[in-house]
């Protein structure tokens, strides 16, 4: 078993069916939180807790979409409910939808703002009132992507998101702090995961390519950084992005090759 450094912790990790935030649920629980993990997808969130609570973890699985001001703020109140406090928030749900600026259509513009951009925010404004309430303090982490720091064709909506991200945690510095909240993101690099391998089956090797340390990343490399920033190792930490990528962004060449899901 490992070690249990987030026991008594109460997590909320949105997203978090499949991929990189079903990882970092799984770690959390497996090191002592007690996690509610959301995915839109209601039948999944609900497999994905259960099989972290077979591996000896607690985590109830909860179906809503987080563009749903209501539904964000309902598990913040189910996380109060269900486990007594709320201590750790992640805003790893986000939705990607790669397309030509030219052609960009509006109700796909408003969706991806909902969804990356509002679902986080009040996300992080619910999560927070709840801390400041306890008194004791708390974390939270936003999921940018490399695509808010490197240019990468047909992701300028996306893009857009990811970086206003970054830019919201460094702005609530100023208003969670004396909280004893901290707020930090993370940026991935190419992830291998269910989604990223069903739109592209070759997705590995062709990152591999490109990547300096000669692969893209895997949910687990996300989550070890995931769990250092919602730590008590990262303390005096706050208002930061780490990027998680390889050395991708340090060099940035762009595969040769045209498809939806580029990086996260």
């Amino acid at each position: 078993m490992p070690e249990q450094i987030f026991k008594d912790q109460v997590a909320i990790v949105t997203g978090a069916g499949e991929g990189i935030g079903h990882e970092i649920a799984r770690r959390l629980a497996l090191q002592g939180a007690l996690v509610l993990l959301n995915d839109i997808k209601p039948t999944l969130a609900k497999q994905a807790a259960q099989d972290i609570c077979d591996e000896g973890g607690t985590c109830v699985g909860v179906g809503g979409d987080i563009a749903d001001v209501k539904v964000v703020r309902d598990l913040a109140t189910r996380a109060v409910s269900d486990f007594g406090r709320l201590t750790i928030a992640v805003a790893n749900a986000g939705l990607s939808l790669w397309d030509d600026f030219f052609d960009f259509k509006p109700e796909d513009f408003h969706r991806i703002l909902a969804v990356n951009l509002g679902g986080s925010f009040f996300l992080a404004q619910a999560a927070a009132r709840q801390m400041r309430r306890q008194g004791t303090g708390g974390r939270l982490l936003f999921m940018s992507s490399v695509a808010g720091i490197q240019a990468i064709a047909e992701s300028s909506v996306y893009a857009m998101t990811k970086k206003g991200l970054e830019m919201l945690a460094r702005s609530l510095v100023s208003e969670v702090s004396a909280h004893g909240i901290t707020v930090n993101v993370i940026a991935p690099g190419a992830t291998v995961t269910p989604r990223t391998v069903a739109t592209v089956p070759d997705y590995e090797p062709i990152w591999s390519h490109v990547t300096p340390t000669g692969r893209p990343a895997y949910p687990i490399d996300i989550a070890n950084a995931a769990l250092f920033f919602l730590s008590p190792a990262s303390g005096h930490i706050t208002g930061q992005t780490l990027i998680v990528d390889g050395g991708w962004t340090a060099t940035s060449p762009e595969p040769q090759s045209q498809f939806a899901d580029k990086t996260k």
